[in-house]
């Protein structure tokens, strides 16, 4: 290469990444809004704080993540309940169009976007690994003694997943309830880190109000005077609205803002960018048919706390506790409630998450992402800088390409809490796939009707979604108006995932028995191609149901309650199940009472799962 060229390139590049650095430097201080922040989110993926690949990528070409917390299952629910529970409001987070990122610490490492192997690893009490409750004060402590080799696993509070998210640039966060001033406060100082945290965090909670034994009032004063922006959602209600007391819709409290919809709730955030670096507190009211009785659950609280105030219990110790007198005063009505409006919390976040995402997408496709424009006194053509795609004769500002839309994606789907007295007549277990049809359309119509093997055809491909689950339950749907049926399959957050929800939709199907995984190279929403002859005649056919067919140890975790819930009258179970768990519901459904149908789905597939017997001696 001649030297003149070779110097001439190494300007190019130099001046691009210049340029380069200090547009993203600008970007960056812009959006943290100061440069300590900018500085410490450049500790991200440290050795004391990872970020998962899935949410990164969500972050940076601005899908929309919603942040979750798990105290709610290293010190609110049972193993194993706590995993079964972080699976499915994962799963709610992917079937309303937003990226979960699960947040906590494990061996001393905060991680963002918790794989369900480590969420596992967090929550199992075998584990031998000590165990905290981590607001924002513990997190130097145990990350600065994970660098020791002491090992530490935390649950992270609304206050430390507050931080955690920042960190990681997710603005919405989704939770049960949140801490606040508890009762006496004002002698006692118990004031939870969640108020100020939400004072100088920028992320948006979503919870039901705070927990309904805190001193309501007092709370709702400390949010105003640290200059949260704190609204209540209407739920269909006009006029005045009641700051939510966690358990019962109505506080005696009124809300200090209004929002109607999560479109509005996005809007707010997306303007309050200009005039803040602290949270906002949007409240959403618990599901009316979930909601306590408002007199015996006060009965419940009362007593409760008093009962505190009398064994002592102060500080991070008089919540657990107060919370689980609570469930034994209500007959464990608490514990179903408080699922109901953590889910629904987490849905009406995510689609806040997705409507914030359709705001900022404009944002993304500024100038700040296209290649950067070089002066005409700072550009000599060469052979080499042609392959960069700049002319001769043409100028660099001529050369920019628009900036490529960035896709959010985004879903109809809106989870919906399933009543306590719903039940399901049809409960299906069985496979949802795309269909892919590939007809054979030859340039001559007089050959052969079928394809020509080992090479390509010439053919009229088509896309639709099925699987033999989600067939026989349309069908069963179609056949009996009078009986509600319901599919439990599992899908992949891809492509592929998202257009089976919306065809359930478009089908009227439930969306509740729909588990939706991470995708990755080895997870993916389950495909069918066929590939036809020119009258339409099946001439090969490809299925990948490994989705399904692969080996899991979580049909307790994930399928059994639905099972219990549903109390079906009916269980059908397609062969597309890997046999230990085709075992399993078989064996559910039976000591459920169901009458229970198979559907063989190939003869391949069933002599798998029903193997001739020996004739061997």
């Amino acid at each position: 290469m001649h030297p003149t060229r070779v110097c001439r390139l190494g300007a190019l590049r130099l001046s691009l990444l210049k340029r380069t650095q200090v547009r993203g430097s600008y970007r960056r201080l812009i959006h943290s809004g100061a440069q300590g922040n900018d500085q410490r989110k450049a500790y991200a993926n440290s050795k004391i704080f990872k970020v998962s690949d899935e949410v990164r990528e969500a972050t940076e070409t601005g899908k929309p993540v919603v942040a979750l917390e798990t105290t709610i299952y290293t010190h609110g629910f049972p193993y194993p309940d706590n995993v079964a529970l972080a699976t499915h409001l994962e799963s709610v987070v992917r079937n309303n169009g937003g990226i979960p990122a699960t947040i906590g610490v494990l061996n001393g490492v905060a991680r963002v976007g918790l794989s369900e192997k480590e969420l596992t690893e967090l929550v199992n009490p075998s584990s031998n690994t000590e165990l905290m409750k981590v607001s924002r004060r513990d997190l130097p402590f145990i990350a600065g003694l994970g660098l020791t080799g002491r090992k530490i696993n935390g649950g992270t509070t609304i206050a430390g997943t507050m931080l955690l998210a920042d960190l990681a640039n997710i603005p919405v966060f989704g939770t049960g309830g949140l801490g606040g001033v508890h009762r006496g406060g004002e002698n006692t100082m118990d004031v939870s880190a969640d108020l100020q945290e939400l004072g100088r965090t920028n992320v948006t909670v979503v919870s039901s109000g705070c927990k309904s034994f805190l001193d309501i009032p007092r709370t709702l004063e400390y949010l105003e005077t640290q200059g949260v922006c704190v609204a209540t959602f209407s739920d269909g209600r006009q006029g005045d609205i009641d700051f939510p007391a966690f358990w019962t819709r109505e506080s005696g409290v009124p809300s200090p803002m209004v929002i109607q919809n999560a479109e509005e709730a996005a809007a707010i955030i997306h303007a309050s960018e200009l005039f803040r670096s602290n949270g906002m507190l949007f409240a959403n009211p618990i599901p009316q048919e979930w909601a306590l009785e408002k007199s015996k659950i006060d009965h419940a609280i009362e007593a409760a706390v008093t009962e505190a105030a009398e064994k002592g219990f102060h500080g991070h110790r008089n919540t657990p506790f107060i919370l689980s007198r609570i469930k034994e005063l209500t007959d464990g009505k608490s514990v179903p409630a408080n699922r109901a409006l953590v889910e629904s919390n987490v849905a009406i976040a995510t689609r806040v998450a997705v409507e914030l995402a359709k705001l900022r997408r404009p944002e993304l496709n500024t100038s700040a992402l296209h290649t950067p424009v070089i002066s005409a006194s700072e550009f000599r053509y060469t052979k080499e800088a042609a392959l960069y795609g700049v002319g001769k004769n043409e100028s660099p500002e001529t050369t920019s390409r628009p900036a490529r839309t960035i896709p959010v994606q985004e879903s109809s789907q809106t989870v919906k809490i399933t009543s306590p007295q719903q039940k399901v007549d049809i409960l299906v277990a069985g496979a949802v796939a795309v269909d892919v049809s590939c007809n054979y359309t030859p340039f001559d119509k007089s050959v052969d009707p079928q394809p020509l093997i080992h090479t390509s055809n010439p053919a009229s491909i088509s896309e639709t979604t099925g699987g033999v689950g989600f067939n026989v339950a349309t069908a069963a749907q179609y056949a009996s108006k009078s009986n509600s049926v319901q599919l439990c399959s599992l899908i992949a957050s891809d492509t592929a995932g998202q257009l089976a929800l919306s065809a359930m939709d478009e089908f009227g199907l439930r969306s509740d028995g729909i588990t939706t995984l991470a995708a990755d190279a080895n997870t993916k929403t389950a495909k069918y191609v066929a590939v036809n002859t020119t009258g339409n005649d099946l001439f090969v056919a490809m299925a990948d149901m490994d989705i399904l067919g692969g080996a899991r140890d979580d049909f307790q975790l994930q399928w059994q309650n639905k099972i219990d819930s549903a109390k079906p009258k009916w269980v059908v179970v397609d062969a597309n199940w890997h046999p230990s768990s085709f075992k399993q519901w078989i064996t559910a459904a039976s000591a459920a009472g169901a009458k229970v149908a198979f559907e063989p789905v190939s003869t391949a597939k069933s002599q798998v799962l029903f193997p001739q017997p020996s004739t061997a001696g």
